[in-house]
């Protein structure tokens, strides 16, 4: 399953950080208005995956639905 969340500000990412934490989802999808935001909050979260144990794949995104439903 696929989660999109619409916002990467602390709400945003620590859903997205809870919801790869207890494996909810196979893939988390953050958009943000702001250039770049969501991408960094992203791959800040992929790189603590492998300390916390999980395997959910986080992508970030600017303003940009086409990952939600690929």
């Amino acid at each position: 399953m696929k989660v999109t969340i619409i916002g990467a500000g602390n709400v945003g990412s620590t859903c997205a950080d809870a919801i790869a934490y207890k494996r909810i989802a196979s893939e988390v999808v953050l958009l943000d208005i702001r250039e770049n935001f969501a991408e960094g909050k992203a791959l800040d979260m992929m790189q603590t995956s492998s300390l916390l144990g999980f395997n959910t794949k986080i992508v970030g995104s600017t303003n940009d639905y086409k990952n939600s439903w690929k």
